[in-house]
């Protein structure tokens, strides 16, 4: 398993207010909260095609592509290329329909899992061999309808458990900055112990 410290952080989400509160920004939501956390300024770069901004302590790129989601690739690819960043020197941060909201998975490559997002970053790197973080946000119950899902906000409940479930990630994003990625991965990919109804 690649074992580089990270060079690039992709939170991937759709430009635009009317998308900030969807599921399908879930990636954009994690970018905003460790710019926040690094003291990192996310500037519009036309270049690439995205919000992006640099932490001068990491040497680390944090990078929100603007694209629209089925896009995100040319951004990425441009930042990527520009910095001579290599595929497992990534990681994009995604929601996730396979996963219930609260929970997170950490894995180095694989499929896209039919998200849009990952599909052309994958085609555009010409490699799947970058680190993924999935932010789990549910699933419809309904293939018909998982459009109509991503792109609404996610209810009350649910939106403190992905808020939580981001916040376990910030408190590995020390082991994941530094290249330990083992660590990293066992301690976001335990299931978080339920909560006792009171």
């Amino acid at each position: 398993m690649a074992q580089a410290a990270p060079k690039l952080i992709v939170g991937l989400g759709n430009p635009g207010a009317e998308y900030a509160q969807t599921r399908h920004n879930a990636g954009f939501w994690f970018c905003e909260r460790l710019a926040q956390d690094l003291g990192v300024n996310l500037k519009l770069e036309t270049r690439f095609q995205g919000y992006a901004g640099r932490s001068r302590d990491a040497d680390i790129w944090l990078l929100m592509p603007q694209t629209f989601m089925n896009a995100s690739g040319q951004s990425v690819l441009a930042l990527a290329h520009f910095y001579r960043i290599l595929p497992d020197q990534i990681l994009v941060v995604h929601d996730e329909l396979d996963i219930p909201p609260g929970q997170l998975r950490l894995k180095f490559g694989g499929g896209s899992g039919g998200h849009n997002g990952l599909k052309d970053i994958s085609a555009r790197l010409s490699s799947p061999d970058y680190w993924r973080l999935r932010i789990g946000v549910g699933h419809p119950g309904d293939r018909n309808e998982v459009v109509n899902f991503v792109l609404n906000r996610p209810r009350r409940e649910e939106q403190g458990e992905i808020d939580a479930a981001i916040d376990r990630a910030l408190v590995n994003w020390p082991k994941i900055a530094n290249g330990d990625w083992n660590s990293a991965t066992q301690s976001i990919n335990t299931r978080p112990a339920p909560k006792e109804k009171s």
